[in-house]
């Protein structure tokens, strides 16, 4: 239990710490080295001692104390988020998140929340969770560190409030680790917020109108879904008797009982994950320092979304909730995967990437079907250091560049190699095989044929045929040579570096891994889970296969390196029609007329742009996410 509470508390303790240290120098920079070196070393040392005891734990029955100080922090939380509504004069949040703390605080105060029960779990998905929040969580602050200079370095118009910024993120490694270790549903809830309250704090860090715009967009659509968790939560005390997730979730799927809260829950989770019609909340996040939108994609925010999907994925298997978040993630994944192609901002890209897979989680979670659930872990599992390592990429490149831009990016592996180098390693694990995230849509699609899902079928199919469009896309921009260019003298810091460096060594080792992080990670909680013996669900011959595109991979680029060492090459002219003007970056049109050469992709905006289809996939979503909640609901009183 010591480790437990060390992992929740210590998080804040840093935040308070960095809070205080408001003189930028080496003192702020290695005590966050630190706080970050401690935090990965007690995730590892945790994991392994718990995945060495080989069965779930169970902790805290009796916590009176602690769950008053909760109360008033939620309390004071509430009373923050009037103060700033009234002050920025939003006063729709008043009415979010009014009702949903007055709801917390009567079933603490009358008692009805008192009911048995361990507050803090521990079993292998939060194991996996864990693993993601420290090390991913730690690389990121770490970096943040000395980017945050350079980017106050490019925007001299912002205050510099460093030290607000690294306290919030802390607090939300902190409140993330509470998140995923709670058992009990009002423990949960609790954290749930402070992830809500720390984005909208991080998303309108600079204080711009674009700023504040977007975090109150980000905090009125996550307050949302927090009224709809603690709705959930009332109706699972008075009407169940219970406050454990894990008793509502046996509820459900031994005796049907427990739809209306799951459906809430699953609700909630749909706007944390950012899924249609709540997608505009993270898009908005770009506007935030680079390292918020790393953690938002990657560690956090829209991990406790679809962590708690998955912990509902039992109960939802052939329910009408199930049904909506299937249906709900499919779309989202499709319709952004295709509003993805049309962007050529990076960061942008990232972001309706990162709704685009979240999406497929989601429906994974939705099925409920043991391999869907597999699939969903792993491509959560890369997803997050794919995501991380590719936003912190873009950021470095934005820093030395001056641009996030996908066209100023040709070339990127003559002029900055290392964060090409980088940024390759982070596409190729997106969607390129062997790395986890391929191997995990073939396992979705095995699910959804087994069960019978034929739109996630099309969905999956046509999803994955323009994600491998817009990737394709990025990563031939990157390896793209021109003769004219020429290698820039990096910004990059060693912070940065290596962190940078970390999350590829991560993304390798996670695929040289991929077997063992099934056999003693995943399959072990599905088969508690659900009760039942797995069968093999990656092959000896497929992880021999995977193995060997592993190997060629590597051994191939060193070959081709070997066999051309100390060869005498040629340069020549990129061809063009016969029309070139000495060299390749000019050449002769039809009229005569000396042209300059330029490469440039293919957007497509006529046919995917934001103007074509993201209103409609709003509103598409919006009709099939009303239409399910009233029947689920409905069905259920």
């Amino acid at each position: 239990m010591g480790m437990i509470a060390f992992l929740i508390l210590f998080p804040f303790l840093g935040a308070g710490i960095v809070a205080l240290m408001r003189k930028p120098g080496p003192v702020r920079k290695y005590t966050i080295f630190a706080f970050c070196a401690a935090i990965c070393v007690a995730v590892i040392y945790f994991s392994i001692k718990v995945l060495s005891g080989g069965e779930t734990l169970y902790y805290l029955e009796h916590t009176h104390t602690i769950d008053m100080i909760m109360l008033v922090v939620d309390a004071l939380l509430c009373l923050l988020l009037v103060y700033l509504a009234v002050r920025y004069r939003k006063y729709y949040i008043i009415l979010l998140i009014v009702p949903q703390a007055a709801l917390i605080i009567w079933l603490e105060l009358t008692g009805r929340a008192a009911i048995p029960g361990y507050h803090i779990m521990v079993d292998r998905l939060s194991i996996i969770m864990c693993l993601i929040i420290g090390i991913v969580g730690c690389l990121i602050c770490m970096y943040a560190v000395m980017y945050m200079k350079d980017y106050h370095n490019h925007h001299k118009e912002c205050k510099d409030r460093r030290a607000f910024f690294f306290a919030m993120l802390f607090v939300f490694l902190g409140a993330m680790f509470g998140l995923v270790l709670s058992s009990n549903l009002i423990w949960i809830y609790f954290f749930w917020e402070i992830t809500s309250i720390c984005s909208f704090l991080l998303i309108g860090y600079s204080k711009t109108k674009e700023a504040i715009h977007n975090c109150f967009r980000a905090l009125w659509m996550n307050l949302l879904g927090g009224l709809a968790f603690a709705v959930g939560i009332a109706y699972t005390v008075i009407v169940l008797e219970s406050v454990q997730l894990q008793d509502l979730v046996s509820l459900m799927t031994t005796s049907g009982i427990g739809l209306i809260p799951i459906t809430l829950l699953a609700f909630a989770a749909l706007t944390k994950s950012a899924q249609l019609p709540f997608s505009q909340w993270l898009l908005g996040a770009m506007v935030a320092p680079t390292p918020t939108s790393a953690l938002l994609h990657s560690a956090t925010m829209v991990k406790a979304g679809v962590y708690l999907l998955l912990r509902l994925a039992p109960a939802m298997a052939g329910t009408v909730t199930g049904s909506m978040v299937v249906l709900v993630g499919g779309f989202t994944f499709l319709a952004t995967s295709m509003l993805a192609i049309s962007q050529s901002d990076g960061k942008k890209v990232l972001a309706y990437s990162t709704i685009s897979n979240l999406g497929l989680i989601t429906a994974c979670a939705g099925v409920g079907l043991y391999e869907a659930v597999w699939a969903a872990i792993f491509l959560m599992i890369f997803h997050a250091v794919s995501k991380s390592m590719l936003f912190l990429s873009v950021g470095a490149v934005e820093n030395n560049l001056g641009s996030r831009n996908i066209e100023d990016m040709h070339g990127l592996i003559v002029r900055l190699p290392g964060l090409a180098f980088i940024m390759i390693i982070g596409i190729a694990g997106m969607f390129l095989a062997p790395f986890g995230m391929l191997i995990s849509k073939w396992a979705a699609l095995r699910a959804f044929v087994d069960s019978s899902s034929i739109f996630m079928v099309i969905f999956l199919v046509f999803g994955s045929a323009t994600t491998l469009f817009y990737w394709a896309k990025w990563l031939t921009s990157l390896i793209s040579v021109l003769h004219s260019s020429s290698r820039l003298p990096g910004t990059t810091k060693g912070s940065e570096w290596f962190s940078l460096v970390c999350h590829a060594v991560v993304m390798i080792a996670l695929c040289l891994s991929f077997p063992l992080v099934s056999s003693y990670l995943v399959e072990p909680y599905l088969s508690s889970t659900y009760h039942m013996e797995l069968p093999a669900i990656i092959s000896n011959g497929n992880a021999f296969i995977m193995m060997v595109m592993l190997v060629a991979i590597v051994i191939v680029p060193v070959a081709l390196r070997l066999l051309a060492f100390r060869k005498h090459s040629k340069q020549v002219s990129t061809y063009m029609g016969g029309a070139n003007i000495g060299d390749d970056r000019n050449f002769t049109d039809s009229f005569g007329g000396e042209k300059p050469m330029y490469l440039a992709n293919w957007y497509m905006e006529d046919y995917f742009g934001e103007k074509k289809l993201l209103r409609p996939s709003i509103l598409i979503a919006v009709v099939l996410l009303a239409v399910f909640m009233i029947i689920a609901i409905g069905g259920a009183l």
